[in-house]
């Protein structure tokens, strides 16, 4: 479809649980952490209400960051969370898992701690975020692109596009969903890949025109996710799903990653909560920089001159 991916880890804007066609947990009891002023919910509703945001800490112990990480699995499901909890919880979740997927040492003994029935859900989590690094490039780039990140869809908005486009085609939604989420952050950037490649599902103008395939708005999520399983079908996606990803990004890295994140949300479609609120981060030469809602950059610019003014971008100081 293009010669590269948009490399990313992603979220932002609430949403709530009530998602469209997911069967609801029974309620979860939270560990004793949730109910602690320090827990994530907290922080988080206090946030929500100081409309206020900053980048997740993970502690250094790997017994604190599986008991942290059991707290944030079990809250992104529990239909009790609040709305406004998702987010930073979202985020959590996400940057634990980018933080480990660098450190196997610390992953290995994070996974030994955590409570069995996250274990498999971890272990495909940073799964998927290594074969992302292996096609990143050797060299972590100094510039940072210019994007403009801007909250997405709601999320049972993007979820009935989703299954419309699995009925007409036969694409699993779980596998839209996941494309969605590594091209763009689910919509959250917008701009133009360095092949040309645009809107939420990163289509070049000339995939666009093929016959069949773009009808509508290049930029729109919901003729873009259409438009995306049809390419699928198209390159031969049901099949052989793997066949299909390969047409839209040519690398089996590419592809087993999309997998891994879809069967997280077809084992748990709760799973989908989470991804939907992960944030777009970019792993540059000065750390895994975040890049909220509201970074507007019409052209590159330098790492370090973004960080003068943006200096809450930057991982914080443990």
């Amino acid at each position: 479809m293009r010669s590269r991916s948009v490399l990313i880890a992603f979220v932002a804007a609430a949403t709530t649980l009530a998602l469209v066609g997911l069967k609801q947990p029974k309620t979860v009891a939270l560990p004793s952490l949730a109910g602690s002023p320090e827990s994530p919910v907290a922080i988080a509703e206090q946030r929500s209400i100081a409309k206020v945001r900053s980048y997740p800490r993970v502690p250094s112990d790997p017994q604190q960051i599986a008991a942290l990480l059991n707290t944030v699995e079990t809250a992104l499901r529990d239909p009790t969370t609040p709305a406004g909890s998702l987010p930073d919880l979202g985020h959590q979740q996400q940057v634990i898992y980018r933080v480990l997927s660098a450190n196997p040492t610390l992953s290995s003994q994070v996974l030994l701690a955590l409570p069995r029935q996250w274990r498999s859900v971890a272990e495909r989590q940073l799964a998927a975020r290594r074969e992302f690094l292996r096609m990143g490039r050797t060299r972590r780039p100094t510039v940072l692109p210019a994007w403009r990140i801007i909250a997405p869809e709601p999320a049972d908005n993007l979820l009935a596009y989703y299954r419309k486009a699995e009925a007409a085609t036969g694409i699993e939604w779980e596998v839209l969903a996941a494309v969605n989420l590594v091209e763009t952050g689910m919509g959250r950037i917008d701009g133009v890949s360095v092949a040309n490649a645009q809107g939420p599902m990163q289509f070049l103008p000339t995939t666009w025109a093929e016959a069949g395939i773009g009808q509508g708005n290049i930029r729109d999520p919901h003729d873009a996710i259409q438009a995306a399983a049809r390419y699928l079908v198209r390159r031969g996606g049901l099949r052989d799903i793997r066949q299909g990803l390969w047409g839209y990004n040519n690398s089996d890295y590419y592809g087993r990653a999309v997998l891994l994140y879809a069967s997280l949300m077809r084992e748990d479609p709760l799973a989908y909560t989470g991804l939907y609120h992960w944030e777009i981060h970019f792993n540059a030469a000065d750390g895994d920089l975040w890049l909220p809602v509201g970074y507007n950059q019409a052209e590159p610019i330098d790492v370090k001159d973004y960080l003068k003014t943006h200096p809450t971008s930057r991982p914080p100081a443990n």
